[in-house]
């Protein structure tokens, strides 16, 4: 029979699976203080263009009037498109009608990931938003998504 020695720790069931679920715990709430960088969309991926880069900043001041965010063609009739330099989705509801929001859900400041169906998702806690208003369809988000000013100009969507 093995005895123990002064360089052999024993490790009980209990102990292990304690830490083990304390791991997994830290690491759940970790992720979910995280957020995706780069644009984003279920439907469309929106083109580069200078000015775009990330930046902090508050969901109340994105991007810089102005900046092109995408040519019309990539936000699709239903859909989307995200971008996390500004902090904002831009969603076509019905065809010809170009809305903007911020991108960050009210609920914990993650940035939201796409819309599809007229939805648009936050993918942290699966909040879903009106493509039309930017109004909480599903919660856990109780706010929803606050406006932001875009407009078309030629064949671009614009921040306003």
């Amino acid at each position: 029979m093995d005895t123990p020695t002064e360089s052999t720790t024993r490790v009980s069931r209990r102990a292990l699976l304690a830490t083990g679920g304390a791991v997994g715990a830290a690491l759940a709430v970790a992720a979910c203080g995280g957020s995706d960088s780069g644009a984003s969309s279920q439907s469309a991926a929106p083109a580069s263009s200078p000015g775009s880069a990330s930046s902090p900043g508050s969901a109340s001041s994105p991007g810089s009037a102005g900046e092109v965010l995408a040519p019309v063609d990539q936000v699709p009739v239903g859909g989307g498109a995200v971008f996390d330099g500004p902090k904002v989705v831009v969603t076509q509801p019905e065809a010809g009608t170009i809305k903007g929001f911020s991108a960050v859900c009210p609920h914990q400041g993650c940035l939201v990931s796409g819309v599809t169906d007229n939805e648009i998702l936050c993918p942290c806690h699966g909040s879903l938003f009106s493509a039309q208003d930017g109004s909480v369809l599903q919660g856990p988000a109780t706010t929803g998504l606050a406006e932001v000013a875009v407009s078309v100009e030629g064949d671009s969507v614009i921040l306003a």
